[in-house]
């Protein structure tokens, strides 16, 4: 699988590509239809509930659900005796998944407070919680590892079970030291580097755990079908790692279970990960009935995942004038209690963080992944590149402030450039880029040259900060999209795709290619959602996949089909499928010669050292008419029809599946002003001003809104959210009156723009945008605080008592 490449006249005279549709979901959604998991489930649907543990670290000696099964309605009560013990992983990836297998369904070992310990079936909830409340368990208690500085080599070890279980030796694992992964990569002479330096600054900087906060909690319901196989209806961003999950833990084959997506409401990388499937899948499976489970928003807080909690040591050299030489970054990484997306998330925040200074001469990233006993963390949107942007990007506006420079101007004068090889990005090169034009663009939106960076405004002093931000597009060489694409009776299409729309979009944004590959309105692209059993296969919604990547497969497909349509146009009226033109709502055959000869296809993109320019070619979708009179035609609607006649016929369709070597990274720039009152030392953003380089803007409303809510969910991150646990490893953040989530009076005015680049292995020039557009308000608002008052704040959130005393 591969990519087409093509040049910037790809992108002229786009008619669908660029529109601001509406979300196809957009009246259901307004409407309250029921459209997602809950409002779907059987009405005599078995609730399940989860037995949690109250202890960080505990075996249990024993259990007692006598109790508990003597409640009106309860049908069965489950402990680590009743199921199956193989290890697995919930981390939604590609198999074999870099995540350890540690789990089971229920274990005899608990390894953080909200950890599984039983599972009840009952008729009703009321019947449900009762029982849980009658279970009688004694645990015998282990020390905790809270602190994950202290994580390796402790006396605790969190994973000393024997089944434990790794797929690759690359992720360095050494569990009885409590190390999930450890990793380096170096790039020229560090040592050098630095003695070359005439300023070398030495910061920790460290983030804590955030929650995703999605309005949708953890839901999955569950029943056999008429065949004896298992359906699994799931809120996920991951169906065919849903899958496989289900299947592993349960220990049947995969062909025996079907995984259906309905609408989500949200996931930000949460959903990445599995979590409540498996639970009633088990029940199901078990008693042959229907069973729904619907986590709590406090289950949903204390028993799944959250952002990694992350502390990075940053070493950054320069001349002093301003020229970057030498980077170097050590980040230590909490993983939790379980290893989903342990030895992925801490990559990120060195690789798509380091490569934004490209030019020096010499660069190291070094990671560990620890256990600790606290909730697993897992994924969010950003997925380690968020954290490892606010170090970097703090310690370089540190060494701006230290020279004495423009935090602007240290930044365009090191800046990664287009066409150059990054070799902490894996060696890719760099084939679009106005990460600059983002900087100086957002610099007019937020009048930089006027302002001073410290402005006394009387009862408060207003800061400048400034940060920038990259990410990818997909996952080089392991992410994989399919889509199907069929005309229908009467000249309609139908677009099957693998792709999980979390409300992002994703659906409008794929049938917008479809249709302006197609020459068609975007109402005659009926788009379906996800069903195991009959969409194509797709790795999922996540690292910022669904544009770039699905999307280049919904135009390899159109392709296809528009191939196809010629040939039966041309059988029909006569012609070689060489002389017939498909120009949208109808195909028309013309005199040989006048269409031109198509030629044979250069080789695709499948190898981070091709030659992009050499292979890059034009699309062959929809084309306008030439000026020579056909000699005959046949508009859509007929060929569509007769094609499902009866006879020689046929309804057709086109499958295309695309994989990229590379994962383009889309730029992001991010300016924040903001007030500290001298009293209390609350800070309030009063502007942030943001551009993006997203390649091709797809659906201009869709990516503003993709930023804008990036932007408020990055400045919640760097002033009120916290994941906080007491001494016992008991989280304190409970619910939404303890967790702060910034609200729309905490958000100020955002003002977005776009600076479009054009990537060539994208589909019509299109690049991400989902997840790179969070990580700029942390570096940029610690900036523009350290401006104001003169204190650096290296933990996040910016407190007002970090504001103004320090740390």
């Amino acid at each position: 699988m591969s990519m087409i490449v093509t040049a910037p006249g790809s992108r002229e005279g786009l008619a669908q590509v660029g529109a601001p549709a509406v979300k196809k979901d957009a009246a259901a959604l307004l409407e309250g239809k029921p459209v997602f998991t809950d409002d779907l489930a059987p009405a005599d649907a078995l609730v399940v509930k989860i037995l949690h543990s109250p202890h960080a670290f505990a075996k249990i000696r024993s259990i007692d659900t006598s109790r508990a099964l003597k409640v009106p309605g309860v049908v069965a009560v489950y402990t680590y005796r009743d199921v199956p013990r193989r290890r697995f992983t919930l981390a939604g990836q590609s198999y074999p998944e870099a995540s350890p297998y540690d789990r089971l369904i229920l274990d005899e070992v608990v390894r953080y407070v909200g950890d599984e310990v039983a599972i009840v079936a009952a008729e009703d909830a009321d019947a449900a919680d009762r029982a849980l409340r009658l279970i009688r368990v004694d645990y015998e208690l282990m020390e905790p590892v809270l602190d994950f500085t202290e994580a390796i080599d402790n006396p605790s070890v969190i994973h000393a079970e024997d089944d434990y279980h790794v797929n690759g030796a690359w992720i360095r694992n050494d569990r009885m030291r409590n190390i999930v992964s450890s990793g380096l990569s170096e790039h020229g002479d560090l040592d050098a580097a630095f003695a070359a330096s005439d300023v070398v600054l030495e910061r920790t900087y460290h983030t804590l755990a955030d929650a995703q906060a999605m309005m949708e909690t953890f839901r999955a319901f569950t029943e056999i079908d008429a065949y004896g196989r298992l359906t699994v209806t799931s809120s996920t961003q991951v169906p065919f790692h849903v899958r496989r999950m289900v299947a592993g833990a349960l220990d049947i084959p995969q062909a025996r279970v079907r995984v259906v997506k309905p609408r989500i409401g949200g996931g930000f990388g949460a959903k990445q990960s599995g979590c409540v499937e498996i639970f009633t899948a088990f029940v199901t499976v078990m008693t042959g009935r229907p069973s729904k489970i619907v986590y709590t928003r406090e289950e949903t807080l204390t028993a799944s995942n959250s952002r990694h909690e992350m502390q990075m040591r940053v070493r950054i050299g320069a001349r002093r004038d301003g020229t970057i030489l030498a980077l170097d970054l050590h980040t230590l990484s909490n993983q939790g209690a379980y290893g989903e997306h342990g030895p992925t998330t801490v990559g990120l925040s060195g690789h798509k963080s380091l490569p934004l200074y490209n030019r020096v001469l010499a660069s190291r990233f070094s990671f560990d992944v620890v256990y600790t006993n606290t909730m697993p963390a897992g994924a969010y949107r950003g997925y380690g590149a968020t954290q490892g942007l606010f170090a970097v990007e703090s310690a370089v506006n540190e060494l701006a402030d230290k020279l004495r420079m423009d935090p602007c101007e240290i930044r365009l004068k090191n800046l990664v450039r287009e066409g150059e090889v990054m070799p902490q990005y894996y060696d890719n090169t760099l084939y679009s880029c106005s990460a600059a034009t983002c900087l100086t663009r957002a610099m007019e939106m937020i009048g930089w040259e006027g302002k001073e960076l410290r402005r006394d405004m009387g009862d408060r002093v207003r800061g400048l900060g400034v940060a920038l931000s990259m990410q990818g597009s997909a996952i080089a060489g392991i992410d994989i999209a399919s889509v199907d694409l069929r005309l229908e009776e009467s000249g309609f299409y139908t677009l099957s795709i693998g792709a999980t729309d979390m409300g992002t979009g994703c659906d409008t944004v794929l049938a917008q290619f479809a249709a302006e590959a197609l020459g068609c309105d975007l109402d005659r692209i009926v788009v379906h959602g996800v069903d195991t059993d009959v969409s194509p296969f797709d790795t999922g919604s996540y690292a910022s996949a669904s544009t770039y990547l699905t999307g280049m497969a919904v135009v390899k497909a159109a392709e296809q089909l528009i191939a196809r349509l010629r040939a039966e146009a041309a059988r029909l009226l006569g012609a070689d499928a060489r002389d017939v033109s498909f120009e949208g709502v109808v195909l028309r055959a013309y005199p040989a010669g006048v269409l031109g000869d198509d030629g044979a296809l250069p080789p695709e993109f499948s190898a981070i050292d091709d030659d992009v320019e050499a292979i890059a070619r034009p699309y062959r979708l929809v084309r306008v008419a030439p000026e020579a009179e056909p000699v005959g035609e046949i508009s859509l609607r007929e060929l569509a029809d007769r094609l499902v006649a009866g006879g020689d016929g046929d309804c057709l369709t086109a499958h295309a599946a695309a994989s990229s070597p590379t994962s383009p990274p889309p730029f992001m720039s991010g300016i924040a002003e903001v007030d500290v009152d001298k009293a209390t030392g609350e800070v309030t953003v009063v502007d942030y001003v943001s551009v993006v380089d997203c390649g091709t803007v797809v659906n201009a409303n869709l990516a503003r809104v993709q930023a804008e809510g990036g932007i408020a969910q990055g400045i919640g991150m760097a002033l009120t959210e916290n994941v906080q646990y007491d001494g016992r490893g008991r989280m304190r953040t409970r619910s939404f009156m303890t967790y702060k989530v910034p609200t729309r009076l905490d958000i100020p005015q955002v003002r977005v723009e776009f600076a479009p680049s054009y990537e060539p292995t994208g589909p019509f020039g299109a690049k991400s945008i989902g997840e790179v557009v969070i990580n700029t308000p942390s570096p940029a608002i610690a900036s523009a605080v350290a401006h104001a008052t003169g204190n650096y704040v290296r933990t996040l959130p910016i407190t007002p008592e970090k504001a103004l005393y320090g740390e």
